[in-house]
């Protein structure tokens, strides 16, 4: 019997070679995960990515977060510009072997960063209205997609936070081969340019510090207007105070 091939976790991880085409820092991140069965998630998304699964299941994750120091690698970060909240409806797949993530949908409250994204990284951006306020360990994110179609498309969302994630590693850093691991632990993410044209870009980071978070409520349509149904409540929620990002540049999939 043929054994399933090993997907190395780890090697993503490690800083790629190369120039570097932006930096970013990622604040107040949520990461609130529905278990969703495979076969539902297929049809989403192009034949050229696999469907990376955990304990059985794929994994949806709505990801809410903050933006900063948004800029290319040669100019500086610009107030006003460089600055907003961020929300992505994701899932974990895998292309070529390697593991990765998908988006069906990317929320920011910048019209810039959101034309820009469409045009170069070929990415489902909307432009939504966003607010993200934190009071001690309560954590709220709301937002309001504005344009392009599909309409409408809203979150409202409440957590406590609270300790490092318990089996976890210093500052509650995932250790391979646990849940927390596979849906946090991502570096590379793949998009289609054109019908069996598919890219690849990698980002670099430190591990996340990782705290449990508990949702107060939880409301949002984005995954539906992704065309993903779930049940409530999500199976999973991760909370990260954030990390600084290298950018790298998007590259083509060659034959």
């Amino acid at each position: 019997m043929n054994s399933l091939p090993v997907i190395d976790r780890l090697a993503p991880r490690i800083r790629p070679v190369g120039s570097i085409a932006g930096y970013q820092t990622w604040k107040n991140l949520l990461f609130v995960n529905w278990r969703v069965p495979a076969a539902e998630l297929r049809p989403l998304l192009p034949a050229e990515v696999e469907i990376d699964e955990f304990d059985g299941s794929a994994w949806v994750g709505l990801v809410l977060f903050h933006m900063s120091g948004v800029r290319p690698w040669w100019f500086p970060a610009v107030p006003g510009v460089s600055e907003f909240h961020e929300t992505n409806v994701r899932t974990h797949v895998t292309c070529r072997g390697e593991p990765g993530v998908w988006f069906f949908s990317l929320d920011a409250a910048n019209s810039l960063a959101v034309r820009v994204a469409r045009w170069r990284w070929r990415l489902r951006y909307f432009f939504a209205e966003m607010s993200l306020a934190r009071r001690d360990s309560l954590i709220e994110y709301r937002s309001r997609r504005l344009w392009p179609q599909p309409l409408p498309g809203h979150t409202d969302v409440a957590a406590e936070i609270g300790d490092w994630w318990p089996d976890g590693g210093p500052q509650g850093e995932a250790r391979p081969d646990t849940l927390e691991f596979f849906l946090a632990e991502r570096y590379l993410l793949f998009t289609e340019l054109a019908p069996g044209r598919i890219a690849r870009g990698q980002v670099h980071h430190q591990p996340y510090s990782l705290q449990t978070a508990t949702l107060q409520r939880c409301e949002q349509s984005l995954l539906l207007a992704a065309g993903i149904n779930v049940v409530p409540p999500p199976a999973h929620v991760l909370f990260s105070p954030g990390v600084t990002v290298d950018i790298f540049p998007l590259r083509e999939l060659t034959t």
